[in-house]
């Protein structure tokens, strides 16, 4: 599957969260931290605001680092969020989405003081059993 964006880079800001996330998790690939941060944003019901986030940081990714083997499925992931959203699958509107809800998903994580650590990041997917 052709990805909706070749390279994203980040903005300072979410760089900086990414380095908190990955002080206080102990993830060091940027990449993982990433996909988190995706789903996350995906999970909520809400769709991003529209607004602008520079490109302001040194941190780049290409969709197939960002994905790894799971691009396909990132990207259908993607698809259908913008389809149940109804704002269209093209590329651009597809590229903007994924910008949208990566830096949206990494500010949710990294404004989330209850993660100090992995188990942290897996107990917001997976409930207590208690």
């Amino acid at each position: 599957m052709e990805p909706p964006i070749e390279r994203i880079r980040l903005s300072q800001t979410a760089k900086d969260q990414l380095t908190k996330l990955k002080r206080n998790t102990k993830i060091d690939q940027w990449n993982i931290l990433c996909r988190w941060a995706f789903c996350c944003s995906l999970a909520e019901s809400s769709i991003p605001s529209l607004v602008p986030t520079p490109a302001d940081s040194n941190l780049e990714l290409t969709w197939r680092i960002f994905g790894g083997e799971f691009s396909d499925i990132f990207l259908l992931a993607l698809k259908q969020r913008c389809y149940n959203d109804q704002i269209g699958i093209e590329r651009e509107t597809l590229a903007t989405q994924f910008r949208l809800h990566l830096h949206r998903g990494i500010g949710y994580l990294a404004g989330n003081p209850n993660i100090k650590r992995i188990e942290d990041l897996i107990a917001i997917v997976i409930p207590s059993l208690d």
